[in-house]
């Protein structure tokens, strides 16, 4: 496994990166100076505190803040929305974990990075925001789920908990056997199953997740406040990602709703070739559920999405308990989403728009008011816009596929871009898929399978493929367009040369797996240091630090709240 080169000593004496091509603008709301590059009028300048939670499989267009009629029950993240920029058409850069995530860290699309599928590992030497953000004297944290494979830092100073997937090479993808499923993809017993649990592996994970993330933030507002550096910590839960399956505290909370069946139903004859594949790959091909079987399954996600809105409400409280509120930039956010039954189809590996539109939220009042924003915006787009947030930008001579969303946020959309492009080479398909999203449309192509093109405005649900329906032949107006779109891809990728890269890479992994497979294995997986001899009360530990721990917030000799300044001995650790 490759080291993250900045975790090694001497990381602080890092080469001064080329000059930004533009410097940062200021914000509307007349704090300009707030995220500025070190001093302004002679004095440090306080930079922000970044919170960013993420969420797995979590459909944008299933969420009420989206959806006024949705079921889901999601105060907290309403109550988010409402006080945040909101993004009301973002996408992943691939319907897929792994390569959704590496590409969202990078800022760069997923063949520039070999992030082919979720056994795909990224090169060390890619910047990600946790590299500029550390540049910029940020402590870099990640807790819970980032599909690392190999490398298991890629810039994060500091990992609390270990992931919940193998950080190695056992889940390739086999292009050459398509019809062959592997023990390790999708199958229905997640929709058969589906149902209540007292403890799951997934429930097991994020409550070790949340409780490392609130563990650290409890520990930074006990460090000397003089010392510590702003933090960006980075929260990823594995909720709601599938099996279909939650405590019943979650569970009940649909008691008595009549869960809706999808809106869109598609035959399977009628599906397109993709959507023929997934169906097959998953185990869903000639396998039809119930009513009571899918609404079993779409509430057992809704309670794992209320989940999701517990765990962001503690960490939001948190904050607030912590008066780290008003200095801290919250950004939430997901990696993909879920068809959950829409169209026929099941979990995400598609670009219809419950398996690829995300959430995007960015909160932080002070700086930027709350708005809607309309306009095309990527997962991508997050490395250059926290660049911008901490007033930085990334290195003009690397590749960068993302572009900042400071001027959305800035409410100058009209200076802001609405383009995303994405790409899959994951499970389900055989050749590079590929999306672009631009406007008011949606346009998908695979040498596969040909091409679809969608009118979002006009068919919001995805029901007529006016290639399919012959409407780019008949119409002048959206045959222009379709040609433009073909044209575009055919100059930007490269499918053939993609094709035998992805071969090729499938091929490596495949046979280096099944070598390690054999005699003694030597994990890749991340063990989070957790030193008991470093906590709580220990004799070498100096006594300094130890009344900073003993209660916060620290109190005067009359029991009055200092904040985090030591004023006089704490109970329970001076002298002991």
């Amino acid at each position: 496994m490759s080291p993250d080169l900045n975790s090694l000593p001497g990381a602080d004496s890092t080469p001064t990166p080329p000059p930004p091509i533009n410097s940062t603008r200021g914000t509307s709301n007349g704090n300009s100076h707030y995220f500025s590059n070190g001093h302004h009028g002679g004095q440090q300048e306080k930079r922000p505190n970044i919170l960013y939670v993420m969420a797995d499989q979590l459909a944008a267009p299933l969420l009420k803040m989206y959806n006024p009629n949705s079921q889901i029950r999601t105060p907290n993240l309403d109550a988010l929305a409402a006080r945040s920029v909101q993004f009301d058409s973002a996408y992943c850069p691939s319907p897929l974990c792994g390569p959704s995530r590496m590409s969202m860290i990078t800022g760069q699309l997923p063949m520039k990075i070999g992030a082919f599928d979720n056994a795909a590992q990224i090169s060390s030497d890619i910047p990600t925001y946790a590299h500029y953000l550390r540049l910029k004297g940020y402590h870099t944290v990640l807790a819970g789920k980032m599909h690392f494979v190999g490398d298991q830092l890629h810039g994060y100073e500091t990992r609390l908990t270990s992931d919940i997937y193998p950080g190695d090479f056992g889940w390739v993808p086999n292009w050459e056997e398509p019809e062959t499923r592997l023990e390790w993809y999708h199958n229905a017993s997640s929709i058969l199953q589906a149902g209540t649990c007292v403890r799951s592996n997934q429930l097991d994970y994020d409550e070790e997740v949340m409780y490392r993330s609130k563990q650290f933030l409890y520990d930074y507002v006990r460090e000397e406040e003089g010392g510590r550096r702003p933090f960006a910590l980075t929260v990823s839960l594995t909720h709601p990602h599938d099996p279909y399956t939650i405590e019943e505290k979650y569970w009940d909370l649909y008691e008595g709703v009549d869960i809706d069946l999808p809106q869109v139903v598609i035959p399977q004859e009628d599906q397109d070739p993709h959507s023929k594949r997934l169906l097959k790959v998953c185990d869903l091909w000639d396998n039809p559920f119930s009513d009571e079987q899918i609404k079993r399954a779409r509430r057992a996600y809704y309670g794992a999405v209320s989940y999701v809105d517990d765990c962001l409400g503690q960490l939001l409280a948190l904050l607030k308990q912590l008066k780290l509120d008003e200095d801290t930039i919250v950004i939430f956010s997901g990696d993909h989403g879920d068809m959950l039954g829409e169209r026929g189809l099941w979990y995400k590996m598609s670009y219809f728009e419950s398996s690829v539109r995300v959430p995007l939220l960015v909160s932080h009042p002070r700086q930027f008011e709350p708005r809607r924003v309309s306009q095309n915006v990527s997962t991508l787009d997050i490395l250059p816009t926290m660049c911008d947030l901490v007033g930085t930008k990334p290195w003009p001579l690397l590749p960068m596929d993302g572009r900042s969303l400071l001027p959305h946020l800035e409410g100058r959309s009209e200076e802001g871009h609405d383009e995303v492009f994405a790409e899959y080479t994951g499970e389900g398909t055989v050749r590079p898929l590929m999306m672009i999203r631009r406007g008011r449309w949606k346009y998908v192509t695979c040498p596969a399978d040909g091409s679809q093109l969608y009118d979002l405005v006009a068919d919001p649900l995805e029901l007529r493929d006016l290639v399919k329906e012959g409407v780019v032949r008949t119409d002048g107006e959206i045959r222009e367009v379709f040609e433009g779109f073909e044209r575009e891809a055919r100059a930007k990728w490269d499918f053939e040369g993609i094709t035998k890269e992805v071969l090729h890479s499938q091929r490596k992994r495949r046979l280096v797996w099944g070598a390690l497979t054999k005699g003694r294995f030597e994990s890749w997986d991340y063990d989070p240091i957790d030193d008991g001899r470093e906590k709580y009360i220990r004799s070498h530990i100096p006594l300094d630090d130890l009344e900073r721990r003993a209660r916060y917030p620290a109190v005067d000799e009359f029991g009055r709240e200092t904040g985090s300044r030591i004023v006089t001995d704490q109970a329970g650790s001076h002298g002991q």
